[in-house]
């Protein structure tokens, strides 16, 4: 068996229960606090791996190198990152992985923007079905307590495919592993200047009732989880390896039902289905006649 294999695995299980390990804590600490040390931990325990691909590839990084690091990291983390937190503070957790697992559709429209590509009849129908998806879960027949939090994780979502395509454009010059670590610490440090400047938190209220929430996030989902998700992709193919974020929308909320108890409706079980749906159709082989839109 392909080892790459067994990573993608292990990175599935990692980031389909970020949310529900950060619901466990989320009216304890801050959600700006809980991303700021998420990635710290995360970015720290990734900094060697991507010291030694730096020497490895024998890069010489200059200050617009690290500018662009900054921007990036400003994207995943202060923004992306930080509406994700705040959107399972508001709503359910399997609603907010769901969610935030469409951001491989939203990729398609920043792709063909800022990178060219051209838009083909399937992804046309793959963000159809996702957004339709969307809509279901948002249930705008009724009023929801969760739209808040619905909102966000969108926002999270579409910010992280932004940052997803603007990354696309220097992922050949500095590789995955070196470009996310350095974005993560950067971003890190720009949301450590926006907790000190809002006067919010940095490590007061850590404790015992959360540490090893917090040590889970940084080291298993963000440390563990990113570095597996980049063995498997070398191991195996990009295209394989985003399969982390087509098995996250279904093994998410059996997780939240187990871990949290919480209850998938008629109207979310159905987007799930859609969302799940947009996801598979990428997975269809170009056919010989598909044309361009």
């Amino acid at each position: 068996m392909n080892k790459g294999y067994f990573y993608i695995l292990v990175t599935a299980l990692a980031f389909s229960t970020m949310e529900i390990v950060g619901k466990m804590i989320a009216t304890e600490i801050n959600p700006f606090q809980i991303t700021f040390i998420r990635f710290l931990i995360g970015g720290m325990i990734l900094l060697p791996f991507a010291v030694r691909e730096v020497r490895k590839r024998e890069m010489a990084l200059k200050l617009k190198d690290y500018g662009f690091f900054l921007l990036s990291g400003f994207l995943s983390i202060v923004v992306s990152m930080s509406f994700f937190q705040l959107a399972v503070l508001h709503t359910k957790a399997s609603i907010v992985a769901v969610i935030f697992s469409t951001n491989p559709v939203f990729t398609i429209p920043f792709a063909c923007l800022i990178l060219k590509e051209k838009l083909h009849r399937k992804t046309v129908l793959s963000l159809v079905a996702s957004i339709s998806g969307i809509l279901l879960i948002f249930n705008p027949f009724s009023v929801s307590p969760d739209i808040k939090g619905i909102f966000l994780a969108v926002v999270a979502a579409v910010t992280f495919s932004l940052y997803t395509v603007i990354n696309k454009t220097r992922i050949e010059k500095y590789g995955g592993l070196v470009l996310n670590c350095f974005s993560f610490l950067m971003g890190d440090a720009l949301l450590l200047l926006f907790l000190l400047y809002y006067r919010i938190p940095v490590l007061a209220g850590v404790g015992s009732s959360n540490i090893w929430h917090l040590l889970y996030l940084g080291i298993f989902v963000t440390g563990v989880g990113y570095w597996c998700y980049f063995e498997g992709m070398k191991r195996t193919s990009a295209i394989t390896a985003s399969t982390v974020f087509f098995i996250k929308p279904a093994l998410a909320p059996v997780l939240s039902l187990l871990l949290l108890g919480e209850s998938i409706k008629v109207n979310t079980g159905l987007g799930i289905l859609c969302i799940i749906s947009g996801a598979l159709i990428t997975f269809i082989p170009k056919l010989p006649k598909a044309q361009s839109l």
